[in-house]
């Protein structure tokens, strides 16, 4: 389970350009449990995801990760706890190395590194067979450097790595954002396949409203640093698009361009703006 109380984060405080990211979050995942986050720019969502990965430390409150206290602990210290696929599909991986390496990498992750061959022959037959559910011709490329991959290709094999070794925690921060919408479609029936057959543990950003409402257990909304919506599986299955956008503005945002970022990824939609 993941528990976080009270989180804080300013970045430039006690400077002009001050800005409070996030604003005594509260917020619990039970085990096992997929959770959709939306909101617009500046809502405090990749900041949220940075403090629980570590790469950013929070100036107030918990995170507390399957009974362990991670508030202040480095990135690496959390690095076998936690799996995270970032937006730009050229993070994630080592453009230079090639396939094998990069899943060898990431079959080590948490463990102890010696010197030793950095890729085991034992270990090649299973990355062929675990690259063949992908259905990309991934498995007949295993030493094509990753920086040859398409777009789509790299973040399958991204997914693929940051659950290659079962995290405790799944971090999705806009992970489909860069790509085009069939290959978005694809990746997102990959996630889900990846996240039922282990169970796992899942943070997701999106800004697409259709993904919000078609995956996951639970769907979180942000607004200035804080969570303003938070609604489970039956009650978000009733929702629609236009249904999400009037309770952001009911639920704390005028900020149009916020809703304008909710609302880009489907076209066609009568928006009112507050005062219509």
């Amino acid at each position: 389970m993941l528990k976080i109380e009270g989180l804080v984060k300013f970045f430039g405080r006690g400077t002009v350009t001050e800005v409070q990211a996030l604003n005594s979050l509260d917020l619990t995942v039970s085990e096992g449990e997929f959770v959709s986050i939306i909101g617009g720019n500046g809502a405090g969502k990749s900041t949220l995801m940075a403090c629980i990965s570590g790469a950013h430390l929070p100036d107030a409150g918990c995170i507390v990760l399957a009974g362990r206290d991670l508030t202040f602990q480095p990135e690496y210290q959390r690095a076998g706890l936690i799996g995270r696929v970032f937006q730009d599909p050229l993070s994630g991986t080592c453009a230079s190395m090639t396939i094998e390496e990069n899943l060898s990498l990431a079959a080590l992750r948490g463990r102890r590194r010696g010197l030793a061959r950095g890729v085991r022959k034992q270990d090649r037959a299973g990355f062929r067979d675990l690259l063949a559910s992908l259905d990309l011709g991934l498995e007949n490329r295993l030493n094509d450097p990753v920086g040859l991959l398409s777009g789509g290709q790299r973040q399958s094999l991204t997914l693929l790595m940051a659950t290659l070794v079962r995290p405790t925690l799944l971090l999705l921060d806009e992970h489909t954002a860069a790509l085009d919408p069939k290959t978005a479609r694809l990746t997102m029936h990959l996630t889900q396949e990846l996240v039922e057959k282990s169970r796992l543990t899942t943070l997701m950003i999106t800004h697409n409203m259709h993904q919000a409402l078609t995956y996951g257990h639970r769907l979180v909304m942000m607004d200035r640093g804080r969570v303003i919506l938070d609604v489970g599986q039956d009650e978000k299955s009733r929702l629609t698009v236009p249904d999400l956008l009037e309770k952001f503005t009911r639920a704390g945002s005028d900020n149009l361009t916020d809703r304008l970022v909710l609302a880009c990824t489907q076209p066609g939609i009568d928006i009112k703006w507050p005062g219509d």
